[in-house]
């Protein structure tokens, strides 16, 4: 609703102050230290670090600002960072600690994802192997029940991902409660010919993301699946087409179930029926409801669109507080087709909670459930 206020960051003790107070200037560090950056790699660094906490919001300094003053940058050049909408401050921060670190050259850096060995670290992580191990007692199940098993993995996989760790490193990962679902209507819309995904982060979140659509696809509930990506690196863990193979790769590594889905997954991408892109707007500061038309025209070509994930929800609906028992139907109605959401909570925005659950949350003094990570939601319109 577009008379709902943007969410900014500049109230002390508010979700979003504490991301660009403390998360930021962590994330600052942890890449600073994680590679054996130069002199003048380190001198950006500083200098962001600076910036983020003390001064204002600066031009990157190369041709990608004409499209960030198409974005908005013209507005919010030299105000604090702490005093813009909250999800285009947060979304120029790493594409400037991206410029920082050299990625987009010219230079030895060009290329180099600053959050790859924290992305590797949970692939390759034990608690990876129990969760692919786990697989194969679905092995003989029914397939509805196999499927509602996958379509929760790929919901609660998000529940903590590396930013959120980050400022909240003893948080609890601990499932809660869904405060929405509607599973049933989402499985009413299949089969269809075209899904589309929409992805949210890599490592653990990316691969039942793809045991997800491996299902859909293997049963013929979709024909055809497109996996949206960022089309560089973004939001610390959120997935690229690197991060999309180094989890098929991770798949086809392991063994049982997990290999077998790996193999399936490696010949979908090989032959079309799973087709990963990846469009500039992915990295945009703005909602999805200020995509271009080209982008537009993709969505509108698929028959369901789920969007995963917290930073895609906000961008679906709006970064706004929103009264929470606005219609997700109302907020999405722009969109061009069918849309779903998967997200785990761990941000301020919330729309379609029907007034019972509100209230119960309220009476049961959850302050924190909106950002812990411990609630979660499936919403659908049809």
């Amino acid at each position: 609703m577009p008379d709902a206020p943007v969410i900014l960051a500049d109230e002390p003790d508010s979700f979003a102050h504490g991301v660009l107070a403390a998360r930021h200037p962590a994330l600052i560090r942890t890449v600073r230290d994680a590679f054996p950056y130069g002199p003048e790699q380190r001198r950006a660094l500083d200098a962001l670090l600076t910036s983020a906490t003390e001064g204002v919001i600066e031009p990157l300094g190369t041709e990608d600002d004409e499209q960030w003053v198409a974005w908005g940058a013209r507005e919010y050049l030299g105000r604090s960072w702490f005093e813009v909408p909250f999800l285009w401050s947060e979304s120029y921060f790493y594409r400037h600690l991206l410029q920082a670190v050299g990625f987009f050259g010219p230079g030895a850096w060009q290329g180099i994802d600053p959050f790859r060995p924290f992305k590797l670290a949970e692939l390759d992580s034990p608690e990876t192997d129990e969760e692919l191990a786990a697989l194969d007692r679905l092995t003989g199940q029914p397939a509805e029940k196999e499927a509602r098993a996958l379509l929760h993995g790929s919901l609660w996989g998000n529940r903590a991902d590396l930013g959120f760790r980050l400022s909240a490193p003893g948080a609890t990962t601990a499932v809660s409660q869904l405060v929405a679902d509607d599973s049933e209507v989402l499985w009413s819309l299949l089969p269809v010919d075209t899904v589309c995904l929409v992805a949210d982060n890599a490592g653990r979140e990316l691969i039942p993301d793809l045991l997800l659509l491996d299902h859909l696809l293997r049963h013929g509930r979709a024909r055809r699946a497109l996996l949206h990506v960022k089309a560089y690196p973004y939001y610390i863990s959120d997935a690229t087409t690197a991060d999309v193979v180094d989890a098929v790769r991770r798949l086809t590594g392991a063994k049982g179930t997990a290999a077998d889905a790996g193999e399936r997954l490696w010949s979908a991408m090989s032959d079309g029926r799973l087709e990963v892109r990846a469009h500039p707007f992915s990295c945009a500061p703005l909602p999805y409801a200020d995509m271009p038309d080209d982008l537009r025209t993709q969505f509108a070509a698929a028959d369901l669109t789920i969007f995963k994930g917290d930073l895609n929800y906000r961008r679906l609906v709006g970064d706004r507080l929103h009264p929470p028992t606005t219609s997700f139907a109302d907020t999405t109605d722009w969109f061009p087709g069918p849309v779903a959401a998967l997200r785990t909570l761990k941000s301020d925005v919330i729309v379609g909670l029907d007034p019972a659950t509100e209230a119960a949350l309220v009476a049961a003094e959850e302050q924190h459930w909106r950002t812990s990570g411990t609630h979660a939601l499936i919403q659908v319109k049809p």
